[in-house]
Parts: structure tokens; sequence; C-alpha cells
């Protein structure tokens, strides 16, 4: 049996993996279990790979696999694993500090959960096709919603020679992405994988994008060797194949570990209502000048945001974009809170009074 004191004093098999005092205090009812401690590297079909300090187990989901599909065990978690048995069974996971969470369906209220205690949310944003700064603005709402701390990489930078226009990209990408670092990558020259290195040695990090993006490229840059497959993207779109099929949790060379995804093809809002405002910050700032404490930005009168909007300081881009995460994750919220749902058909109710006015107005009275 593995006591609680010597998983405290010797972590340096599992250091690699993030193993701290912090875990080993909140592992210590479950080592006086005889429960071994382990890293959730791989999670497939009620089964998981698992770094312990005798190596990788293959172990049995069935214990943690409830109905909530925020509570199922995820890449990133750290597991109470059985000593003996065969087959193994996970029979419990820590608290997470922190988890990435996405919906699964625009028709459908469930959220699913990506990565776990993640630190840094690395996105990862080719410049081999058009920027598209709301996708980016998604991501960042769920990053920070997450709790992690989000960075943007701009790869294939090897795609844009010219130097001031690149500097103009990276611009475009910093006014999407206020209290953001934003980075310019390439694999075909190096550039900025030493930079992103640094950065990710310290703790874990999850590398998110949709197909296409160069996220495998990049993690085995930062690996140092081939170990994930890279797929050829489209030339008319630049899309690409998903090379990248499961999560998988890797210990990186220069310390810390990253957590590889496959390419997304939808980043639906869950409950990011936090991470929406700390997305558009400026926003946020701008709105606590407001006259009223309620201002919906609309018409109302001493409206700090419409005011910026009208001199310039505020792009439309920007505040439209708000407005359209804010009303997206307004409704997936609105699917299991019935007082929400309530508010949103009154306020559907009144702007249909106030088109149907309108238009009446319009007609000189007549309905």
């Amino acid at each position: 049996m593995t006591s609680s004191s010597s998983l405290s004093v010797r972590p340096h098999a599992l250091a690699a993996y993030g193993w701290d005092e912090y875990w080993a205090a909140e592992f210590a009812p479950y080592a006086a279990g005889g429960l071994l401690p382990g890293r959730v590297v791989r999670v497939d079909r009620g089964q998981c790979d698992v770094m312990t300090e005798d190596g990788v187990i293959r172990a049995d989901t069935a214990f943690v696999t409830p109905h909530d599909p925020l509570r199922v065990i995820c890449t990133g978690d750290w597991a109470a694993v059985e000593t003996t048995g065969n087959p193994r069974y996970v029979k419990a996971y820590l608290p997470r500090r922190t988890a990435f969470v996405r919906s699964t369906s625009s028709q459908r209220s469930e959220g699913q959960i990506l990565a776990a205690n993640v630190d840094h949310a690395v996105i990862a944003v080719s410049l081999a096709v058009e920027l598209d700064l709301g996708r980016i603005e998604r991501f960042l709402a769920l990053a920070w919603e997450s709790g992690a701390q989000p960075l943007v990489v701009l790869t294939k930078a090897d795609l844009v020679p010219d130097p001031d226009t690149l500097a103009y990209l990276v611009r475009d990408v910093e006014t999407a992405a206020p209290g953001v670092q934003v980075l310019t990558a390439s694999s075909l020259t190096g550039e900025g994988t030493d930079v992103l290195a640094a950065i990710v040695s310290g703790g874990t990090s999850v590398l998110l994008g949709i197909s296409g993006a160069g996220k495998s490229t990049l993690a085995n840059a930062l690996l140092g060797e081939d170990v994930m497959d890279v797929g050829a993207t489209r030339d008319v779109d630049g899309k690409g194949r998903h090379t990248t099929t499961t999560r998988n949790l890797l210990a990186l060379p220069g310390g810390g570990v990253l957590i590889d995804t496959p390419g997304l093809r939808g980043v639906g809002l869950f409950d990011a209502e936090a991470g929406v405002g700390q997305a558009f910050s400026e926003i946020e700032d701008l709105a606590a000048d407001c006259r009223f404490h309620d201002c919906a930005h609309e018409a109302e009168p001493g409206c700090a945001v419409l005011a910026a909007l009208a001199d310039g300081t505020l792009p439309e881009r920007r505040l439209e974009s708000y407005r359209k995460l804010l009303r997206e994750n307004r409704r997936i919220v609105a699917k299991t809170d019935a007082r929400l749902r309530a508010e949103l058909h009154r306020d559907w109710r009144l702007k249909s009074a106030q088109g149907r006015a309108n238009y009446a107005a319009k007609r000189g009275g007549r309905a």
C-alpha cells in the first residue's frame, strides 16, 4: 500500500505530468484506501490509459461514468486506480481545477468536457486562409470560461512573407483578443516554437483549433519528434483531415504537458457568460460607465458602449460579435433554466409587438 506521506516526498515518477504537493494532499484519502494515483492520458470507449508511478495502466472507467456528461472522466484528470485486478478500475477522480467545456450541439443543452486541469489554452489559427476573428473570439470565450489562460498562435507564418502584412494580421487578432498574447509560428522556419515552448513548460496546456490549423505540426515541434500524424490541407479552403482522433496527454521534453485535441468542427458555447465577458473585456469596461446598470447597449440614453461605437473607439464588428455570443449562450442556458426561458419569451413578444407597431406606423396607422 502506498502511503500519502510517501506520495508527497517522492513525486518524481509523476512530476513530469504535473504531480505536486497540492495533488498529493487531495489524493491522501484515496492513498489511505490503498489506491494508486495517476493522470489520465487518453480515454477511449469505456477505458482509459493512466500514467502512474508504475507506468501506463489500462483501466476500466465503469465506476466513473455517470449520466451527467460533464462528470465523466476525461484526459487531464487525476485518477485513483486499483493496484491489482484484471481489469483494473478507476474508482474516482480528483476535483478539477479547471475544465474546458463546449456545447455538444446547437440543438441540445448538454456540454462536452474536452480537457481537465488545464493551465494554458493554446488556440492554433492558420494563416493559410483568411482570418475568422469571430471563431477566434468564440474559442477565447470558452478558454476564459474554463479557467485557463488563453494564448493565440498564428501558424504557417512562412506563408505571409511580407512583414508589414504579418504585423497587420497580428494587430487584427490582438484587437479581437484583449489581454491575450498572440504569437506567430512556422514549422518550416521554426519561428515562434521556442517562445511557445517556454510558455507551456509550466503546467498543462491544451491545443485547440479547427482541422488544418496546424495543431499536430505544432505539437511535434514542441515534442521534438514526429509523434502526431500530420495531414495535408486542401488548397481550396485550407481545411485538413482529422489526423488526431483522440485527446492525448503528452509530457514535453522542456517541461509541462500537452493535450492535443482533434480538430473541432463546432465550437458551441455552454454556460459561458463570464468567458464571453472576459473575451470582450473592453466592452464590459465601457458598460460600467453606462447610465443604467441594466443597459442593453441598443438605444438607451447615456450608453457608454454606443458612444464608443459612434466615435470609432469600439469597432462595430466587435459589438455585433459580443451580442451574437451572448444571445447564443442565453439560448443554451435557457434550455435548462425555466426563468431565463420565460424571460427570453417575454423579450421576443415585446420585440414582435414593437415590430408590428413600426409596420403600422409606416402604413399610416393602418394595421
